[in-house]
């Protein structure tokens, strides 16, 4: 029974690591993200791709309330997977930083320099008593001195840089997907069409340009541009991967917290 209660403790305090080193909290704030639709970034060699699953099970949402790809700078982008609102609390601070550096220094941030001062909040959270971790993940994505960047921020505060990845569900599939087909001087458009594709390699049915979220930083201009519906679709027949049943895009998607919860759809 001490055993047991022993557990608990580590098992409810953020603030102390079990006799294996592991801080359960974190962990789980991992499967909250595990939990959210997927979202994808790829870098190319001229610019950053971000693609988010968007799918809905209810028409009756309204889809532009449903926002998992957010603008923090003029040439920053960010994607979620996980609990909405801590990915709200995050992408707001990372905007104020983003202000706070242009005020101070008269310069656009860097994207390192945001994606680090964005875990270190994040970190902050995992060692203060009556707190918990953020349980989301973000794909930060950026131009910085004529180059495309692209990280990821983890539960636990550290901050990953990658050429191409996945958060949220499928998450191991999707990465795999990418591995087999990342090419690392392909231009923008082939970079939209792999994160396309590689959503599409776990969604049976194809996709619906309202069913996903596509958003660019190119090299050029270093301006973050979310597509239109209507260049979504563009993209979508030219890698063969348009849903023509004109369905509900969501409508056969597993339930997640999300947007299938039918409590308060918390998770993205």
């Amino acid at each position: 029974m001490q055993g047991q209660n022993q557990q608990q403790a580590y098992d409810r305090g953020i603030t102390i690591f079990s006799p294996d080193g592991r801080l359960y909290q974190v962990e789980y704030a991992r499967e909250a993200v595990k939990r959210g639709t997927a979202s994808i970034g790829v870098r190319t060699a001229g610019g950053v791709v971000l693609v988010v699953d968007k799918r809905i099970r209810s028409p009756l949402m309204e889809r532009s309330s449903v926002e998992k790809i957010h603008k923090a700078d003029d040439h920053v982008g960010i994607a979620s997977a996980g609990h909405v609102a801590d990915a709200r609390q995050l992408i707001d601070f990372a905007r104020r930083q983003a202000q706070v550096n242009q005020l101070r220094y008269g310069e656009p941030i860097g994207v390192e320099t945001l994606t680090k001062a964005v875990t270190d909040h994040i970190q902050q959270y995992t060692q203060v008593g009556g707190a918990r971790p953020f349980g989301v993940a973000l794909i930060i994505a950026g131009i910085a001195d004529g180059e495309p960047r692209l990280y990821e921020t983890d539960p636990s505060g550290t901050p990953y840089e990658w050429k191409a990845l996945a958060v949220g569900a499928d998450r191991g599939d999707i990465r795999q997907y990418l591995e087999d087909n990342y090419e690392e001087e392909m231009d923008l458009a082939a970079g939209v069409g792999l994160a396309l594709s590689a959503l599409a390699s776990v969604n049976e049915d194809g996709l619906a340009p309202e069913g996903v979220g596509v958003a660019t930083v190119d090299v050029e201009t270093e301006q973050f541009q979310e597509l239109t519906d209507e260049e979504k679709r563009e993209h979508l027949e030219e890698n063969g991967l348009l849903d023509e049943s004109g369905g509900n895009p969501g409508e056969d998607a597993e339930p997640d917290d999300e947007t299938g919860s039918e409590d308060a759809g918390d998770e993205e």
